[in-house]
């Protein structure tokens, strides 16, 4: 019974910020990749006016 509770501790005291890391990892990709787009935008119209401008 000992055993039980044991290992209920260590699964709870490791595992549940370890589901909240992977959460906010997976959350915060598809930001990250959304806002990579963006830069590339960005970086491709910066060099478009460069071009336009000499």
């Amino acid at each position: 019974m000992n055993d039980i509770n044991e290992w209920s501790n260590v699964i709870g005291n490791i595992g549940f910020p370890i589901a909240v890391a992977i959460y906010l990892l997976i959350r915060f990709e598809k930001r990250i990749d959304s806002l990579r787009e963006n830069i590339n935008q960005l970086e491709q119209t910066v060099r478009d006016f460069n071009k336009i401008r000499k």
